[in-house]
């Protein structure tokens, strides 16, 4: 290692760098680097291998335990059709309904004079406990005051729900109509209000008492309060329904189902007691006293809780008790 000038004049305070060892050195990072990058890019499509395989194991199990399910209820389940016969009910989806987080809803038709409503679900990937839920349910229900399930499909990932078609959409149309403010009078007359307050009624008795097994819809509100062409209510939406015996007072249940604002609060926490089918006639209440307010109930985060007993301990305009005692008549002994 030659540290002088061309013509060998040495200086002093040099200092001498070996070229070789710096190269080496740069190549030996090169090296670690590479390294740890291909083991992170090996960690990384491993992983994600191992995510498609979950996920694919979950799909066929999904699809086994809904074929399974199928085969069980065979003898009462409705009308199965092929994706290929919903997309010919609905024209190619060409006129869409509603809209949801999983689902999206189209208007159909099975001949020249019977429409539909057909639910397509959108998280067919999961273990489909929604779909699972609506065809053990209100597949086996036939009562005027709920909604009549007319077929389904199970197409592979595709799954569909085939309703009858409700000219009117739901209840919420007609108390809570766009750009309406709190306290605005409601689109139809107070004697509707009631005929279609009693067939909700009689729709959750039917569910509760008039089946084999009581059914818990856990999901009353105006949205699932579906009107004919004359106004009378159908109960619809059964995704989030529990089947339970009528011997049994109290469900069990994992974890809170339902719409805030409407849910009861023994389904939020376990501090107000144990679920059972009352929860149910809390929400058929809060309904109620939505009918009555002609407004929606103030209840729109997470941590209800509190803002849900605010609601009741919170006194209602006197006008309401009056109009409820006087137009609702069903109530009255609650309210007073």
């Amino acid at each position: 290692m030659d540290c002088g000038l061309k013509d060998g004049t040495k200086l002093s305070g040099t200092h001498c760098f070996n070229r070789n060892m710096t190269h080496k050195g740069n190549t030996k990072q090169h090296l670690i680097a590479g390294v740890v990058l291909g083991t992170a890019l090996v960690c990384i499509i491993v992983f994600s291998l191992y995510k498609i395989y979950l996920t694919s194991r979950n799909e066929r199990e999904s699809r086994v335990r809904l074929e399974r399910f199928l085969d069980d209820y065979k003898a009462i389940r409705p009308t199965r059709y092929s994706y290929a016969d919903i997309k010919k009910i609905t024209d190619d989806f060409n006129e869409k309904l509603g809209e949801g987080s999983y689902r999206t809803v189209y208007k159909g038709r099975l001949s020249s004079e019977i429409y539909v409503a057909v639910k397509v679900l959108r998280d067919s990937k999961g273990k489909g406990e929604e779909f699972i839920n609506e065809i053990g349910t209100i597949g086996r229900i036939h009562h005027v005051n709920v909604v009549r399930l007319v077929g389904f499909c199970a197409d592979g990932f595709r799954r569909a729900l085939i309703y009858e078609y409700l000219p009117n959409d739901s209840l919420e149309r007609f108390i809570l109509p766009v750009n309406s403010s709190p306290g605005s009078v409601s689109l139809i007359s107070w004697n509707k209000l009631q005929h279609i307050a009693l067939g909700t009624a009689r729709g959750i008795e039917y569910l509760h008492q008039g089946c084999d097994q009581q059914i818990l819809h856990f999901d009353i509100k105006p949205q699932n309060i579906l009107l004919d062409h004359n106004l009378n209510p159908k109960i619809c939406d059964f995704g989030l329904a529990k089947l339970c015996s009528k011997e049994k007072s109290v469900v069990t249940m994992t974890a809170a189902r339902g719409t805030i604002g409407y849910i009861a609060p023994e389904v939020l926490s376990r501090n107000f007691g144990k679920v059972s089918h009352k929860s149910d006639i809390y929400s058929f209440g809060m309904l109620l006293l939505e009918m009555v307010r002609a407004h929606r109930v103030n209840v729109t985060h997470a941590h209800a809780c509190n803002q849900l007993v605010d609601t009741f301990t919170k006194p209602l305009p006197k006008s309401a008790f009056t109009r409820c005692r006087s137009k609702l008549g069903i109530v009255t002994p609650c309210l007073t």
